[in-house]
């Protein structure tokens, strides 16, 4: 389906939050005035309706000629965002510069977000995006105009054109999105972390494999060159057997009180909160949890661990075939309660022997916590830093170590007469031309993607038990069959949540 065809067959009207033509129909106003109440769409009528919806469709859809996913490789694949704030805006920037892309729906609940006081510097958000996307396409479309939606299941109702969707809400709500949009057979990019608790990683990974379609988790650092040649390099031998990871970041954390907030101001206005709130039980609006804020909620996020460890720790993961831990335990430096994350912390992963790969302790560290310097290597010596600007990564060898910075990037061996010595092994694993590409050519039948889903969801996982060892003070023994801290029975409520009913992950 063509862009233009995203902008017919309906009534034209004027929507007087921001002055826009848009298509819609009567029964899409309807729809409109439904959401706006905050009345949920359930999974039943929501199917109910699409199925309606898609019987009176004059455009044949692409895929029902080549099958749920089909994109022809001459086609562009067509991209609906689901959530426009910080990463949400800045993929949409990224899919812009993607030959192969085509962003033709957007959706958030919130029509506009001030991120200007947080690391996004910027305004984001419903219109802001559509702004910018309607301004790029303006200059090869004339009267091109991105629909714009509230609530992704009415999204997807109505745009029958959509290929895939690229998911960058809270943590809280990626699960209950993607297993949706894989089982009405589009493609989906999450971003990290996969989903909020253990379980959740399981469900997904369960229906990407059901439905094949194409899918990739928003680790960019994971389509580089630097966590390639660190595979490489531990495959070659560089460092000997390794025995002990450490990673570490210094992301702070925002929420500095314990308790949810007591004050309920008003929900700011074009804030769907009830649709925000998602899976999760309603509670009174407060600025502490949205926006930006909300990860270090345990309802809605996942602490700085969930954040940056499945970036910093990708590379120990995919090189050492890590995949469950026998045990875990975390300690914090305070400021953890049932409510909200530490504000600094040490979780420790134990692995035991895999194939004829010895057992490995991993740690992480958060909060400006990090790992001491090796012995051999001097600390004075700032080509032998450990990572670079607070984040990184250690593996340490029998015969030296590697570190890289935040997303495995700028990988060192160490210590300088390594790094110096160490012949270089060529290229074994394929190198892709980027983190979107890779995903819009599996898209199109390609190869999947490197962080796909089966990859995704099993780093996601084993990063996510820390959480459920946090929240346990324990140590607890991992059984992965039974997806059970056989030492805590406690931790169930951890590594599967409750959520509200219609959010229902089945």
């Amino acid at each position: 389906m063509s862009v233009a065809a995203c902008v017919t067959g309906g009534k034209q009207v004027k929507d007087s939050r921001d002055g826009f033509e848009r298509s819609v129909s009567s029964q899409d106003a309807e729809r409109g005035r439904t959401m706006a109440t905050g009345v949920n769409v359930t999974r039943r009528a929501f199917m109910k309706k699409a199925a309606v919806s898609a019987a009176g469709f004059s455009i044949v859809p692409r895929y029902v000629l080549g099958g749920p996913g089909f994109v022809a490789p001459s086609e562009k694949v067509n991209v609906a965002i689901i959530g426009t704030g910080g990463m949400g805006m800045r993929n949409a920037k990224a899919l812009l510069h993607e030959p192969e892309a085509r962003i033709v729906a957007i959706c958030d609940v919130a029509e506009r977000t001030d991120l200007t006081a947080y690391w996004y510097r910027c305004h984001a958000g419903r219109l802001p995006t559509k702004e910018m996307i309607e301004k790029h396409y303006a200059e090869t479309v004339p009267g091109y105009r991105c629909p714009d939606y509230e609530d992704f299941r009415v999204m997807l109702e109505k745009e029958k054109g959509i290929d895939a969707i690229l998911c960058a809400t809270p943590d809280h709500s990626h699960a209950f999105i993607t297993t949706t949009v894989m089982r009405m057979g589009k493609h989906v990019y999450c971003e990290k972390p996969l989903a909020h608790n253990p379980w959740e990683c399981r469900q997904i990974a369960k229906v990407a494999k059901e439905t094949g379609v194409a899918t990739q988790l928003g680790i960019h650092g994971h389509s580089e060159s630097g966590i390639r040649m660190v595979c490489e390099w531990v495959w070659d031998g560089a460092i000997g057997q390794v025995r002990e990871v450490h990673g570490w970041s210094r992301s702070p954390r925002w929420r500095k009180e314990l308790g949810r907030p007591a004050e309920t101001p008003p929900v700011p206005a074009g804030f769907n909160w009830d649709l925000w709130l998602g899976p999760r039980e309603f509670r009174p609006y407060h600025p502490a949890y949205a926006p930006y804020v909300w990860r270090d909620w345990w309802a809605f996020g996942t602490g700085s661990l969930g954040n940056l460890a499945v970036h910093n720790l990708d590379g120990a993961v995919w090189a050492l075939n890590l995949v469950h831990p026998t045990s875990v335990e975390a300690v914090t430096t305070g400021g953890v309660d049932s409510e909200s994350s530490g504000f600094g912390g040490m979780y420790t992963f134990r692995f035991g022997v895999r194939g004829d790969l010895p057992p490995v302790k991993m740690t992480w560290y958060d909060g400006g916590l990090r790992p001491p310097f090796p012995e051999e290597v001097d600390s004075d010596d700032l080509r032998q830093r450990l990572g670079d600007g607070g984040d990184g990564m250690l593996l340490v060898g029998e015969k030296g170590y590697i570190t890289t910075a935040s997303n495995c990037r700028a990988p060192r061996l160490l210590p300088l007469d390594l790094h110096k010595s160490y012949k270089r092994p060529d290229p074994t694993i394929p190198r892709v031309k980027g983190h979107h590409a890779d995903w819009l050519s599996a898209c199109k039948g390609g190869t999947p993607a490197s962080a796909n889903f089966e990859y995704g969801a099993r780093l996601t996982e084993l990063i996510l038990l820390g959480n459920v060892a946090l929240r346990t003070g324990k140590r607890i023994q991992w059984d992965p069959v039974a997806m059970r801290a056989t030492n805590a029975p406690e931790a169930d409520a951890f590594i599967r949540e409750e959520c509200r009913k219609g959010w229902e992950i089945v």
